[in-house]
């Protein structure tokens, strides 16, 4: 068994969404994990704050209100648009040789190559991108067009699905931590065959699961178990993996 406390889990939301899609969380997650929403410019508490839809923006925000990764393990997990955020974020540590990700999980999210209607569907009119949102059971049940609903939340949506466009053209390789992918049996967008691609997109494990709902699953209770559980696995491994990490460090400093 690990002496160590539970491992922080960033969670990233799908595009619209603030930080309530993980509010059932802690009670689901077990005490490996400690769920970390994270909140993005535009909604909820930030919804003063200008929108982002870019990369570089992106990954300057979340290290000035997160700072650098620590060397204690730590998971990532993106639903839909967080699916990519969660990605860049552990590609950009890589790159900059930060400590990365104990595991990255995907959930709701094609992977970058493959094209998604509602990404595509970001410049269409209001009353067209609605149709699109309907048709993946993304409207509140009878929310009125021009309500308050479409004046609060439509512009927010817009701006994620043109982060997400953003984030897909600028995937530049592969991940190379431990990758899970997840996706909902009945999800019309990104279910398990169009999940599999992710397998092109992780050079160490990538695990696979289906889980019971639609593009939404993420209000389930089965997907915060689902993550305990991943996160227990690398409580036990993390540890180990630090030491050696830590040994090599001062034999090559010798």
């Amino acid at each position: 068994m690990s002496d160590r406390g539970p491992i922080k889990l960033y969670c990233f939301p799908h595009a619209g969404a603030g930080v309530s899609s993980f509010g059932r969380w802690p009670s689901a997650i077990g005490s490996a994990a400690s769920a970390t929403p994270v909140l993005l410019p535009g909604r909820d508490g930030r919804r003063r704050e200008k929108r982002i839809v870019d990369r570089r923006v992106l990954l300057a925000d979340l290290l000035r209100r997160y700072g650098r990764p620590t060397e204690e393990p730590y998971g990532i997990y993106g639903h839909s648009l967080g699916g990519l955020i969660a990605y860049t974020v552990a590609r950009a540590a890589h790159r900059a040789g930060l400590p990365r990700p104990a595991f990255v999980a995907v959930g709701a999210c094609p992977p970058p190559d493959v094209g998604a209607r509602l990404t595509d569907a970001c410049e269409l009119p209001d009353d067209e991108l609605l149709d699109v949102l309907a048709g993946f059971g993304a409207l509140p049940p009878d929310a009125p067009r021009g309500g308050v609903w479409q004046r609060v939340a439509l512009d927010v949506i817009r701006d994620d699905l043109r982060l997400a466009r953003a984030l897909r053209a600028d995937a530049d390789g592969p991940l190379d931590v431990p990758l899970l992918v997840l996706s909902g049996r009945d999800d019309p967008l990104a279910g398990p065959d169009v999940m599999a691609g992710w397998r092109a997109w992780g050079t160490r494990t990538v695990v696979e699961r289906t889980l019971p709902g639609d593009h939404f699953f993420v209000r389930g209770r089965e997907l915060p178990r689902l993550l305990g559980r991943a996160c227990r696995v690398a409580q036990r491994t993390q540890p180990l993996a630090h030491q050696v990490n830590r040994r090599t460090d001062v034999e090559d400093r010798r």
